[in-house]
């Protein structure tokens, strides 16, 4: 084992120098399983980002391909006995590679979108419309579903009930709003009443992970505004959440919705399930908010449910924020083992509590992906189910 350097002035240098290089990453990383590069592995990268920040290697473009391939799953957190922190290292590390190259224009395109909820929602409006006569080329994601037509029900003033304000963030505005229906009916079970603020907006993790950090720090610094009044956050998407909650102060609780319903799971019952789901978990979900356990807790509380775990392939879906649409073939690699699995047991649909890892399996198979949320509330039993 290396001896430990002293610590670097150089941020960077200094999350690289916690690297012990044991590689006990390399087996956990979805791009090191799939090419079997050193090159296409954390420890790999972190060397790679070392060796540009010390001026020791001189940036390439096969060696800024190598970067952008990381789907920044953070699988080799969760492995790592040195406690390096891949993700802050990572972001670093394309801070300073945009800053040298700039960013293509696909990619300004999806981020000035995403910083513009509102017309990005029109714009998929328009796609939702548009879709059946525009070419497969000309069709990225999966059509947009129309919202539901059920009204919201009142919120209480009772004040035994908990009153909780919602991320929305950007792309999920127009996909997720089946997904929001679907919440405030299990959280009414549960005494809790939903608020969604105005004025918030994209999370910024897709910037961030692009290296875009100053546009991630604006975003960041609106949505805190938003929530500024909100005790109490809840997050519906696995990817947005880590950026939310940095960007909230510590005397905001921001929790994922699943683990929130698993707080008040003895309040929540529901009917049997004759059918049988694929389970996709989120890298995101994983190695992030962790909230794994709590969505089989409450799968579990469903009888006769039958669930069956997507677990082929290299650990990772591929969608990584923007690059299902700006490396879609390789994407498209990462994703179809998942597919093939899911189309092979013969289930009725895939769950999966991330936006990004639904839109991107919905792209590959003709099964229904939805957020388990909205399984969960289409089988919430008569007396704790909202009026239809």
């Amino acid at each position: 084992m290396p001896l430990p350097r002293p610590p670097s002035a150089d941020p960077l240098v200094a999350l690289a120098d916690q690297c012990v290089q044991c590689g006990l990453c390399l087996p956990a990383c979805p791009t090191y399983r799939r090419d079997r590069l050193e090159t296409e592995s954390p420890r790999g990268r972190i060397a790679l980002a070392r060796g540009w920040a010390l001026d020791a290697l001189e940036p390439t473009p096969a060696g800024d391909g190598h970067l952008d391939h990381c789907l920044a799953c953070r699988s080799c957190e969760a492995v790592c006995p040195a406690g390096v922190r891949y993700g802050a290292l990572l972001q670093a590390a394309r801070t300073r590679q945009r800053e040298r190259r700039g960013a293509s224009w696909p990619q300004r395109a999806i981020e000035a979108l995403a910083r513009r909820p509102r017309a990005l929602s029109v714009l998929l409006t328009i796609y939702r419309l548009t879709y059946s006569m525009l070419p497969a080329a000309l069709r990225p994601l999966p059509r947009p579903v129309s919202a539901p037509g059920r009204k919201a029900s009142p919120q209480s003033s009772a004040p035994t009930r908990t009153r909780a304000a919602l991320f929305v963030g950007c792309v999920a505005r127009t996909y997720e709003a089946t997904t929001r229906d679907a919440l405030r009916r299990l959280l009414a079970a549960c005494h809790i009443d939903l608020a969604i603020p105005k004025n918030q907006t994209c999370c910024g993790a897709l910037h961030a992970h692009a290296g875009a950090t100053d546009t991630a720090t604006e975003l960041a610094r609106t949505n805190a505004n938003a929530f500024a009044d909100a005790p109490l956050v809840v997050t519906l998407a696995s990817g947005c959440h880590d950026s939310i909650a940095a960007a909230l102060p510590a005397s905001t609780e921001t929790i994922d919705a699943i683990e929130l319903l698993a707080r008040h799971a003895d309040r929540l019952h529901f009917r049997p399930a004759t059918a049988r789901v694929a389970l996709h978990l989120p890298c995101t979900q994983r190695n992030v908010v962790r909230s794994s356990p709590a969505l089989r807790r409450l799968l579990s509380r469903v009888p006769q449910l039958d669930v069956i775990d997507l677990d082929a392939g290299f650990g990772c879906c591929g969608a990584a924020g923007t690059a299902m649409l700006t490396d879609a073939e390789r994407a498209a690699s990462f994703r179809a083992p998942l597919v093939a699995q899911a189309e092979a047991t013969d289930v009725r649909e895939i769950l999966s509590a991330n936006i990004g890892c639904r839109l991107h399996l919905a792209n590959g198979t003709t099964l229904p992906v939805r957020h388990p949320l909205e399984f969960l509330a289409d089988h919430l039993d008569g007396a704790d189910a909202a009026p239809q």
